[in-house]
């Protein structure tokens, strides 16, 4: 169970400043536990130390960082059940996928450690004209300074891993703003943290309101802002962030196609996709939310995928046999409910499920959804499918592409020349053959193209992001005589 209240970090310390944020059990709605919020000041401060803390954090040699990683990653499997429980508690997950993410909590922590030891330099030859001859040039990655790192509520372990891991491995000083309704993981973390010997200042971790959140993109002594969220607020934040460099993992409505040779996997298929949609309650920018069959095989995909989606067990996140918990907050649920009947008025059939209570809403999926709703050009970020029907492949790439966001896309194909050509075609950040968009590794290059935002995370990208190179050039000196 969760601690009674949690304080905030600020510069490495735990600060029990108030207790003012209430966080809930999103399945029972109840005060699961209260938290310290950060206002203005306390932001402020915080930039200050992690300025401050730039000199020595870049002296802090990688050995160090990675042993700083490496006892997150010994603290993380001897917390394994806390964690989950709180992540169960504070997002509302089941249990079981809860603990999948300690999981990649620990892979994500683990591979930073690796990598933290692997930010090399190279040489470059410089002599490719007579003027340069006598030249060699080098160069190196430096760390980018102090860094801005806002988390989402509903990966608030692992993505914000995907921030913290890779800063210490860069050797980056950061403020982190986890997500207000799931700020215990990241505490957590903080209290981890807070054991190794991490120079003061080089982190912080501060809930906050949004007010006083402006600090965390606005503040030039910031020299890279790294935000996780809705693409309204992303995209927003970026034309606040004035200089510093900007890393966006926005949204998505990922589709999976189904191609005609798949008859004989559709068991398979049908597995993968009932998690890809309602995995977490479909909480995931790269949630399964559209659905192409070939005409082929649609009929029997469609009878496998309706039975399959209401036999999803709905109910207490805590409960291990439980697939669908509560949405993050039963505000969510009624703006979902609200495109997914617009969809109905406009012609939508609702095949499996489409009831919703409070906070639940059951694994739904639809079709003959109109491509002007809502519900099909935005990200639903529910447990919502919709199921459409295609008789040429070419043409499935082209409703793939017709979307403002471009996340990940899944291909269940046995074709080569399919592979391909969805690899070319796809308007995506990363394609996925044989399984559902859903699918990411957390050393793996991971973010979209167009609304979906900008920069890529996995580890080694995101280091990469968190460095900048810095050449040197040496000179022969002439010969006398």
């Amino acid at each position: 169970m969760l601690q009674k209240t949690y304080p905030y970090y600020l510069a490495n310390e735990p600060v029990a400043a108030n207790t003012d944020l209430e966080v809930t059990d999103k399945f029972s709605g109840e005060v699961a536990t209260r938290v310290a919020m950060a206002d203005a000041q306390a932001i402020d401060t915080a930039i200050g130390h992690a300025v401050n803390a730039q000199a020595a954090l870049r002296e802090f040699a990688p050995y160090k960082r990675q042993a700083v990683l490496e006892h997150c990653v010994k603290r993380f499997r001897e917390r394994f059940d806390e964690l989950a429980m709180a992540l169960c508690i504070e997002a509302g997950k089941p249990i079981n996928d809860s603990k999948g993410e300690v999981t990649r909590l620990i892979d994500t922590f683990k591979v930073a450690a690796e990598e933290s030891v692997r930010i090399d330099g190279g040489m470059i030859n410089l002599e490719i004209a007579p003027r340069a001859a006598g030249y060699h040039g080098y160069y190196k990655r430096v760390p980018i300074g102090p860094c801005s790192f806002i988390s989402p509520f509903n990966f608030p372990l692992n993505l914000t891993a995907h921030k913290v891991a890779p800063a210490i491995a860069a050797g980056c000083p950061f403020v982190l703003k986890p997500a207000s309704r799931t700020p215990v993981g990241a505490l957590i973390m903080g209290e981890i943290l807070a054991e190794t010997d991490l120079p003061k200042g080089a982190f912080s971790i501060l809930p906050a309101h949004r007010d006083g959140a402006d600090l965390f993109t606005t503040d030039e002594r910031f020299r890279l802002l790294s935000f996780t969220g809705s693409p309204a607020v992303g995209w927003e934040l970026k034309k606040k962030a004035g200089k510093k460099k900007v890393i966006l993992e926005l949204g998505g409505n990922a589709a999976a196609v189904v191609d005609r040779d798949q008859a004989g996997q559709l068991d398979y298929v049908v597995d993968r996709l009932a998690f890809g949609a309602f995995y977490q309650s479909g909480q995931s920018c790269i949630g399964v939310q559209r659905i192409l069959a070939h005409a082929d095989v649609y009929d029997a995909l469609r009878e496998k995928l309706i039975a399959k989606t209401k036999s999803l067990k709905m109910g207490d996140p805590k409960d291990e046999k439980t697939f669908v918990g509560p949405m993050i907050s039963e505000s969510e649920a009624k703006r979902l409910a609200g495109w997914m009947d617009a969809a109905v008025a406009g012609g939508a059939k609702i095949v499996a499920g489409g009831g919703v209570d409070g906070a639940m809403f059951e694994a739904t999926l639809l079709e003959n959804v109109k491509r002007d709703q809502d519900l099909y050009r935005k990200e639903a970020f529910g447990p919502v499918a919709i199921l459409e029907k295609f008789t040429d492949f070419e043409k499935a790439m082209e409703i793939v592409n017709d979307s403002d966001f471009g996340l990940q896309a899944g291909v269940f194909t046995d074709s080569l020349a399919h592979t391909n050509r969805a690899w070319d075609a796809l308007e995506v950040g990363g394609v996925v053959i044989n399984d559902v968009p859903s699918f990411r590794v957390d050393n793996m290059p991971y973010g979209g193209v167009k609304d979906s935002g900008l920069g890529r995370e996995g580890i080694r990208y995101a280091i990469e992001d968190m460095t900048e190179l810095r050449l040197m050039v040496v000179r022969d000196v002439p010969k006398k005589g």
